[in-house]
């Protein structure tokens, strides 16, 4: 019998959490009975592309959608499924933006068509309009979202969320939703203190603080309030280094306000990388003062390393599966957050797998969960 075709859509195929989460997914599931893939909506080559095609999924590219007139976005899809039957099972992780695939899908009697939540984004305030914090054309896309939103559910057969404060957010009553985990692969982020040496040593970081993040560059990260952290505490602590993995539309931004805060020497922005697992192993602290998120799998990740995390008190406490994380109000200066982070010991680092285990995000029993879902849909 030919393996099960699913088609998953996204925005593009980057190192972001979805991304990341659905390819951990991936490598683990039986593809000889379930295989992805992907739409995609940016015509340029994505990180996870090569990998996508080496495990035998293809790819569709697509434009990015105009949420305001959707019309050709809407036929390029229509003559898209009449070219291609085979799917049976849609799976749209582009949150409010899921309510554009989903309505052609339903056209055509696409009989599983799911809308997967994946963050959860604060309303609009009269006050966020003039905020510092948000940039227009950020708080105008927030706005579009959020009329979309009540969209997302019409046409879709199954809600999927990544957890409960997301799902809230995108489907309302926690009844309607099942959540498919943010599940990694723990043996790759358990601490490994050799893998910590060569990597500390490669980036000439050997016996210093480093802290951590990993995340685009958008404002929704808030890396600039990480960036005025890290500057608090090189002012009590010297031999400190921040490395910053990720790429995005404020990089360069983010580059400049390193140099203005005369802290540049010590910033290392490493980029997009397919190492990841290896470069947590040389994280002391990991720091996430985001705006907003959804259930984030990089804190799930860090976790697993043992390392200890400082994270804004703004995303959900469904990701606190170990002692070594602590949320904190964004509302706080960053002199606060300083102060806190010197104050752990951030050179124990605690053995965790096995409370990521318990905790239901492991990779290999929640793929299990998902590859029998996607076989029961076809079977009915």
């Amino acid at each position: 019998m030919a393996a099960i075709r699913v088609l998953q859509v996204f925005t593009i195929l980057n190192r972001g959490g979805a991304e990341s989460m659905i390819m951990n997914y991936y490598r683990k599931i039986d593809r000889n009975k379930v295989q992805f893939d992907f739409l995609v909506h940016r015509k340029e080559k994505a990180a996870f592309d090569e990998e996508i095609e080496s495990l035998g999924g293809k790819i569709y590219r697509f434009d990015p959608i105009n949420p305001l007139f959707p019309g050709d976005y809407y036929n390029k899809l229509r003559s898209f499924f009449k070219e291609h039957n085979e799917y049976s099972i849609i799976h749209s992780h582009l949150n409010t933006f899921s309510c554009f695939p989903l309505k052609i899908a339903k056209e055509f009697n696409i009989p599983c068509r799911i809308a997967h939540a994946h963050i959860a984004i604060d309303d609009v305030s009269f006050t966020s309009l003039f905020s510092q914090k948000e940039r227009v054309k950020e708080t105008f896309k927030k706005l579009i979202k959020l009329q979309l939103k009540k969209k997302v559910k019409k046409d879709a057969t199954h809600l999927f969320s990544c957890g409960d404060k997301a799902g809230k957010w995108l489907f309302g009553d926690k009844t309607l939703f099942t959540t498919m985990n943010n599940a990694i692969d723990t043996e790759k982020f358990a601490y490994n203190a050799s893998v910590a040496k060569q990597y500390k040593e490669e980036l000439n970081v050997k016996d210093r603080l480093v802290i951590g993040h990993v995340g685009r560059f958008a404002s929704q990260k808030n890396h600039s309030f990480l960036l005025k952290i890290f500057s608090e505490i090189l002012k009590e602590k010297s031999d400190c280094d921040l490395v910053l993995i990720g790429d995005g539309p404020l990089k360069k931004v983010m580059e400049k306000e390193a140099q203005n805060l005369a802290i540049d020497s010590s910033v290392h922005f490493l980029g997009v990388r397919a190492d990841v697992p290896e470069l947590f192993q040389m994280f002391d602290v990991f720091v996430f003062p985001s705006f907003y998120e959804g259930l984030p799998v990089t804190l799930i990740e860090a976790q697993a390393a043992g390392i200890k995390v400082f994270a804004s008190d703004s995303i959900t406490n469904e990701v606190s599966l170990t002692d070594d994380i602590e949320f904190l109000s964004i509302d706080k200066p960053a002199e606060y957050w300083a102060k806190k982070i010197l104050e752990i010991d951030a050179t124990k680092k605690n053995d965790n797998t096995k409370k990521i285990v318990k905790g239901n995000y492991d990779i290999v029993s929640n793929t299990q969960k998902i590859q029998e879902f996607y076989k029961e849909q076809v079977r009915l």
